[in-house]
């Protein structure tokens, strides 16, 4: 078990992470764009890194949101979703028809998400590239979209991490934990 800090531009996270043939983590963060949130999840991952259970709370002043994210072992999403209070955006949940592809979960603003996909294709070591569909857990809405990307080895632990409007050259540790993701997070060395 690990316990992993993240200083972000607009806020930080805290991570109590274990690995072995899975992913299994609980983690707290808080953030400010749009508005001032704290966020409580539980990951679990199937072996081979793959989402089993994505459970997201966050709260702000007046509101709350909460996401219980699913993927069964044969590849069919599923969401339980709560909302209280007035927060200016999209409802939590989606549509988990377009889904069916995705095999991984990605928290908005969470660098710990992006180390599922790299792990099970072991991008931080071996050449090669990936395209991904994710299921996008938008924060602080919590609102799920599906959402293509590519992960390409770029050296020994260093990823670049692409989509639609977005690239960032992400490294990582020899655990496959993100250490620095320009503009969004860079891990804090205890």
């Amino acid at each position: 078990m690990r316990g992993l800090v993240w200083m972000k531009d607009g806020g930080a996270e805290y991570a109590e992470v274990e690995l072995s043939a899975d992913l299994a983590a609980v983690g707290v963060a808080i953030g400010t764009d749009p508005v001032p949130y704290r966020l409580e999840y539980t990951l679990r991952t199937f072996p081979g890194y793959m989402t089993e259970l994505l459970s997201v709370r966050v709260h702000g002043a007046g509101w709350q949101r909460a996401i219980d994210l699913r993927r069964s072992a044969h590849g069919a999403w599923s969401c339980e979703t709560k909302a209280d209070g007035h927060l200016e955006g999209p409802f939590p949940g989606g549509d988990m028809g377009v889904l069916n592809d995705a095999l991984d979960c990605d928290l908005e603003f969470s660098p710990l998400t992006d180390t599922m996909p790299v792990l099970r294709h072991d991008l931080a070591a071996r050449e090669g590239r990936m395209d991904f569909v994710m299921a996008f857990v938008q924060v602080p809405h919590l609102h799920v979209v599906r959402h293509p990307r590519r992960y390409a080895h770029l050296g020994p632990n260093a990823v670049r991490f692409e989509s639609e409007g977005s690239a960032a050259d992400l490294t990582l540790d020899d655990d496959g934990i993100v250490v620095d993701y320009p503009g969004l997070a860079k891990l804090v060395r205890m």
